[in-house]
């Protein structure tokens, strides 16, 4: 990319998470944009302090202490543009997840139509659907009234249904018990409301809801006709009234959004921002996926040939949810990821204790084996829950299965607390369980928000930063499909290098193998699949594929798809043990 187009300006983003915000500079050196550096500090937004302004000036000083300059001036304002004297920033962006979940009503009309639409638009930011209201539903409208008057309160409702130019009558009929219980609670308590059907309705929608909602919001059909969806529109509306909603429930968010001109993002929605520009630019027939566990939740974003699929899930969060967990999986299950002999009991203290103390690192052997096994079962149930929502026709091995994706972007605090590469990549490899040849990426320092927030600002910087190693490659992971028994070999592979060296590797299956190829190093590797083990190819197919090295060269994982592990607690524990050892873990 010509170096002209580069305007030299520096640019500071803000992350205000659920435990933690940092402040990262990006600026240009050598004339490209690079990754400058980092400063943290804890969120503000709960008790005592209340104001998560103070949480941003703190990440702020402690950035300033790394690079040696001012960027608050004495009133403790942001010092934009920058000075001669190299104090301040020319551009700020900002994304936020902290907060509450937002409690969700869905309105539609058909379950597996309007509805799901609906659904899939909640669950691209942090909310938690509370109740769905359709045709379908057998509760008189009294008793739907007196749901969301006493027990519901929801932040926010999200009505659908209704193609363009359809019948009207089925949304009125919907909407009445929406539009009274409005009516019936307190202004301060009201809900927003975004509809996003029938746009013909919207007249009528403005009458019965515009007086009654905290604020009304319109965007176009998110079902314009049954065969076709478009969320996009939507969620861009969405991600606007999720700000408004956080500036009424947590102070200081309208400081930052008067810092940045309005350039604040919900921290999920400027991740699938990326991964939409990622798609583009890298992918082909496979996608690209990226998946983030954090305190607030689990993202997953997926981008493919001519969709972005994006689905948050604060219920499997690693922060202030984890007390709740037990409601989705079972301790037993979380546990079964474990590489020591861990008491249901002291599983259970952790998740509470964790809860109330989000921002807490494991202290012990046990602390860290514990909170590896509840990020694996988190990101495991996200990743099957985010599977419904992938598009149809996608390059898969077996439709049962993860499909194939050109590449894995993996980042939050779950990761990027790994002291090396493996127990981090051994994660991925459980919870994800990717197929096929994949290049897999560790965002260690959770840019890839940041970058997607900053495309408004400058659409050059996330390119080059993306680029120029700021994210680990771990190196790429060869995962074929294949049934066998234990110790069969099932592939055997040779690894040649640029300099004429070669090195080979007889996967047996239940085994992780590794060759060495560092990172910025190609080589070539040919591939003999046995007993019909299947890498995106065919199944047994040989076959001479290029491949870029990572910190931990060439992987095969050779467990098979779905992973299926011993129900012999010792033996599970020793193969855990084992497979962590071939990853260079301890």
């Amino acid at each position: 990319m010509p170096s002209s187009w580069v305007d030299g300006s520096s640019l500071l983003a803000i992350e205000v998470g659920a435990a933690n915000t940092r402040a990262v500079l990006f600026d240009v050196i050598e004339s490209e944009y690079r990754f400058v550096a980092s400063g943290s500090a804890p969120t503000t937004a709960e008790a005592p302090i209340k104001d998560v302004g103070e949480g941003v000036r703190n990440a702020i000083r402690n950035l300033q202490k790394l690079i040696g300059n001012t960027l608050l001036d004495e009133s403790r304002g942001l010092i934009t543009p920058s000075q001669p004297n190299g104090s301040g920033v020319d551009a700020l962006v900002v994304t936020l997840s902290a907060g509450p979940v937002i409690k969700t009503v869905i309105v539609g009309l058909v379950n597996d139509v309007s509805l799901e639409s609906a659904r899939r638009l909640a669950e691209s930011t942090y909310t938690r659907i509370v109740d769905t209201i359709g045709l379908n539903d057998l509760r008189k409208p009294d008793q739907q009234i007196d749901s969301l008057l006493h027990y519901l309160r929801p932040d926010l409702v999200v009505i659908s249904g209704g193609t363009d130019g359809g019948a009207s009558r089925s949304i009125q009929k919907v909407l009445e018990p929406i539009g009274l219980a409005c009516f019936l609670l307190p202004e301060e308590k009201r809900p927003d409301v975004l509809f996003a059907g029938n746009e013909k309705m919207e007249d009528e929608v403005k009458n019965l809801m515009g007086s009654l909602a905290a604020s009304l919001h319109f965007s176009p059909n998110v079902r314009p006709s049954l065969e076709t969806e478009d969320l996009d529109p939507a969620g861009r509306e969405l991600a606007r009234m999720f700000i408004n909603i956080r500036k009424r429930q947590i102070k200081g968010v309208d400081t930052l959004d008067l810092w940045s001109s309005g350039h604040i993002l919900p921290t999920a929605y400027a991740a699938g921002r990326m991964v939409r520009f990622l798609a583009k630019v890298y992918g082909g027939e496979k996608g690209i996926l990226s998946v983030d566990i954090g305190s607030s939740a689990a993202i997953i974003s997926a981008g493919f040939n001519r969709k972005t699929t994006l689905s948050v899930y604060p219920q499997f969060g690693l922060g202030e949810n984890l007390s709740r967990m037990q409601n989705y999986t079972t301790l037993e299950d979380i546990l079964r990821w474990s590489s020591l002999d861990i008491p249901v009991g002291v599983l259970r203290n952790y998740l509470h204790q964790k809860s109330l103390y989000p921002a807490s690192i494991p202290a012990t052997k046990e602390d860290f084996a514990i909170s590896q096994a509840v990020s694996r079962q988190a990101l495991y149930l996200a990743m099957q829950s985010a599977r419904r929502d992938f598009p149809e026709n996608i390059a898969t091995i077996n439709p049962a299965l993860t499909p194939l994706f050109e590449s894995i972007v993996a980042g939050g605090g779950a990761l990027s607390g790994a002291s090396r590469p493996g127990p981090s990549l051994l994660l991925l490899l459980d919870s994800i369980q990717p197929v096929g040849v994949t290049t897999i990426m560790l965002d260690q320092n959770s840019l890839l928000p940041l970058l997607g927030a900053a495309v408004s600002r400058n659409n050059i910087l996330p390119v080059q930063v993306y680029k120029s190693g700021a994210f680990l490659s771990v190196g790429t992971v060869i995962s074929p499909v294949v049934a066998a028994s234990y110790g069969t070999v099932i592939l055997r592979a040779k690894l040649n290098y640029e300099n004429g060296a070669e090195a080979q590797v007889d996967l047996k299956y239940g085994n992780i193998e590794t060759l060495p190829l560092s990172s910025g190093e190609v080589g070539e590797l040919s591939i003999q699949g046995l007993r019909g083990a299947d890498i995106g190819f065919g199944p047994g197919r040989s076959l001479t594929i290029p491949v870029s090295g990572g910190a931990l060269g060439v992987v095969f994982d050779g467990r098979g798809r779905p992973l299926d592990l011993p129900a012999d607690a010792v033996r599970r524990r020793e193969l855990i043990k084992k497979w962590n050892w071939a990853l260079g873990g301890e």
